[in-house]
């Protein structure tokens, strides 16, 4: 058998080399905060620092998890991800399926779309929101973190174009059969959009993780801080007065620069763990019924 051999074209070579430079532009950025993060304050400050870290050391990272607040606000932010993710996805599923429906089926869907749209587009504003907050009585607990995101709108309009992207024979002839909706949800819709729902997870905990503006506006109490408030309030708390030798050197090496490059190192770890376990359906339920209402 004669085996065609596959040219590769100029413009081919061109491609691949100007979409590898491109991403190494979008992966640098990342990989110089993490190297600034371990390099000494001189070296950073002289600009030495551009491909691998120079004079090694620790003392950014031995600085913040040395403070015995930093696990307590990363336990609140668990808490937090897991009880907002939880909710956002019980309220996004009971949102999404009712508005998926055919409007034969539920001629109202159009009305509620537009007032959710709407919604997404305009807001209170910051002092309604906080006012809001304040009169139901959910200041310094960790219902103020959670309850005022349960709803994200454009999560949930991602979700509903899934699930119309799933045959309405399956819904009728569950329906036939004497399935209530609940169960046509949970039964059938739910199982079938694994890849939408990840997707839509994903992005619930990627908003709960990053927010810090609600914890510094809502919560007075440390012990309800959040890990990303709390890393942007810290600053480096340094007794020279009770430091050995060898302590004052290590402090030296350390600059606002490197606290703030170990700062965004820590606070990306979860979400760099996480990620690439859920990377094959985050391509695909971002495509799938995503073209639709």
């Amino acid at each position: 058998m004669n085996r065609r051999k596959k040219k590769i074209n100029v413009s081919q070579i061109v491609l691949a080399a100007f979409l590898l430079l491109l991403g190494l532009i979008c992966i640098y950025p990342m990989w110089y905060t993490f190297i600034v993060s371990f390099s000494d304050k001189a070296k950073v400050t002289a600009g030495k620092v551009l491909f691998l870290p120079k004079d090694l050391t620790f003392t950014a990272y031995e600085k913040l998890l040395s403070d015995g607040s930093f696990f307590r606000a990363f336990l609140v932010s668990v808490e937090r991800c897991v009880l907002g993710v939880g909710l956002n996805m019980v309220l996004m599923a009971l949102t999404a399926y009712p508005l998926a429906m055919p409007a034969a089926r539920f001629p109202e869907r159009r009305v509620y779309v537009w007032y959710l749209m709407f919604n997404m587009l305009f807001s209170g504003g910051t002092i309604g929101w906080y006012l809001n907050i304040k009169y139901l009585h959910l200041l310094d607990s960790i219902w103020a973190l959670v309850l005022p995101m349960g709803l994200p709108i454009y999560n949930a309009v991602l979700l509903m174009n899934f699930f119309k992207s799933v045959p309405i024979d399956m819904n009728e002839s569950a329906t036939v059969d004497g399935a209530s909706p609940l169960t046509i949800l949970v039964r059938i819709y739910l199982p079938v959009s694994l890849p939408a729902l990840a997707t839509v997870g994903l992005f619930c905990f990627v908003s709960h993780w990053n927010s810090w503006y609600d914890g510094l506006v809502l919560i007075n109490k440390s012990t309800l801080m959040p890990l990303q408030t709390l890393i942007y309030q810290l600053n480096v708390r340094i007794d020279t007065d009770n430091m050995t030798s060898e302590q004052l050197r290590e402090m030296a090496k350390m600059s606002s620069e490197t606290l703030n490059a170990a700062k965004v190192i820590i606070a990306l770890a979860p979400l760099m763990c996480i990620y690439p376990f859920l990377q094959k359906y985050f391509v695909s339920g971002l495509t799938l019924g995503a073209v639709k209402e």
